[in-house]
């Protein structure tokens, strides 16, 4: 079966989401989507497969709760600290979007309903690009990579900001774990898609053929 992974960082000290808003959003929101994926493939094709596998290759109910699995992890590590940017990632992104925040706060604020904006490799085109998507899809199911995510839904900063998603979307920006998307880049560019696969073992490492209740 599938865990709740841990949180990267200590909620009493993220500089981007309180820990009322974790108790809610990452204890109640998260957990219930590992919970709902792990009832729903019991009996199924998937009930022994990762979750790349999953997420991939599933649809409906199944799908939604493997891809918001998925994208509420990748959400917790580019929020675990704020750190730099490596220089190569920094002079890729200038050259690809040189107005990078202004599209990509843009693409978050303006996404109607709950949702995601991202920042991914194509690997197809070589090239940065920012893609919204709406509920829990995902780009990866579209041979996207991604290397930045924020959440838009309004439990991701309704606890905190109320309905100023702007106020949430700035402190954010000023936070952002740019270390852990520059590594995303480097595998990105190394492994294309088959990075994301990697991250996610590494999250949701394979059973080990024992009885220890790992996935």
């Amino acid at each position: 079966m599938f865990n709740l992974r841990k949180l990267p960082f200590d909620p009493a000290s993220n500089a981007i989401v309180s820990s009322d808003t974790c108790s809610y959003h990452y204890g109640k929101h998260h957990q219930a989507y590992v919970t709902n994926l792990n009832n729903l493939v019991k009996g199924t094709e998937f009930e022994k497969a990762g979750l790349y596998e999953i997420l991939m290759k599933s649809s409906g109910g199944i799908f939604n709760n493997a891809a918001q699995v998925y994208n509420h992890d990748f959400y917790w590590d580019c929020i675990a600290k704020k750190s730099d940017m490596s220089a190569e990632f920094k002079a890729r992104l200038e050259k690809d979007i040189p107005n990078f925040k202004e599209e990509f706060l843009k693409a978050a604020t303006t996404l109607f309903g709950s949702g995601w904006a991202w920042l991914v490799y194509n690997p197809s085109a070589d090239k940065l690009e920012i893609v919204q998507t709406s509920n829990a899809a995902t780009p990866p199911t579209t041979g996207l990579v991604p290397l930045l995510v924020v959440d838009v839904w309004e439990h991701a900063y309704y606890i905190d900001h109320k309905n100023a998603r702007p106020a949430y979307l700035e402190k954010f920006y000023e936070n952002i774990n740019w270390d852990f998307v520059s590594v995303a880049y480097e595998w990105a560019l190394k492994e294309g898609l088959g990075s994301v696969k990697f991250y996610i073992n590494d999250v949701h490492p394979a059973c080990c053929g024992s009885s220890c209740g790992c996935h």
